[in-house]
């Protein structure tokens, strides 16, 4: 399913190996919007490593990520033979939860590390670090989850649309740059990856 995917007309598959953490959106583009921009730039910032699949506007196929195998593509194996620990960027929308921010996967000490860098940078949101409160199906704790096949583990952060500059509080944004949660994130995010490297 996987390589069906990467096969398809206008799927681009970007690898990049830097430092030995990684960032990772391979639910990107069109899908969960934004989630593999700000996977590059916390990863420029900080000179980590990089994957991403990003869809193209006529396309919106999701994968779940326990089905995101390495077997079906040579460069998500090289950078899970590369990196040691993750951050695995994902997008989602629920009603009431516009500026919680979740955090899961299997690494927690990484995870609260990320949940601390994050409240820090932006306090006029909700870092939701007890998987007991993110949905079960958010968790990203499957053994089979990319971030979680890494030797260190990693983290799977669920971001709502809000932080990714998205929906009717951003829809009048011009710029410069992008919206200022959003660029709070990758600081943050590339605080994180700077200091773990």
């Amino acid at each position: 399913m996987f390589a069906d995917l990467l096969a398809q007309p206008g799927v681009v598959e970007t690898l990049e190996l830097r430092s030995r953490f990684g960032f990772l959106a391979f639910h990107g583009g069109s899908l969960e919007q934004v989630t593999d921009t700000i996977a590059a730039a916390a990863a420029d910032q900080a000179g980590a490593s990089l994957y991403v699949v990003a869809q193209p506007p006529e396309l919106r196929w999701h994968i779940p990520s326990r089905l995101v195998t390495p077997d079906a593509s040579p460069k998500l194996r090289a950078f899970l033979g590369h990196v040691e620990v993750a951050v695995a960027l994902h997008g989602y929308g629920r009603e009431g939860r516009w500026t919680d921010i979740l955090v899961g996967g299997g690494n927690r000490d990484l995870g609260a590390v990320v949940a601390d860098a994050v409240s820090a940078a932006l306090p006029d949101y909700t870092v939701v670090r007890d998987l007991h409160e993110v949905p079960a199906e958010l968790r990203g704790l499957h053994p089979d989850n990319p971030v979680n096949l890494l030797r260190g583990g990693g983290v799977q952060l669920e971001l709502p649309p809000r932080v990714r500059g998205l929906g009717p509080v951003w829809a009048d944004w011009t710029g410069p740059g992008l919206p200022p949660p959003t660029t709070a994130l990758i600081t943050a995010l590339a605080s994180v990856a700077f200091d773990s490297s």
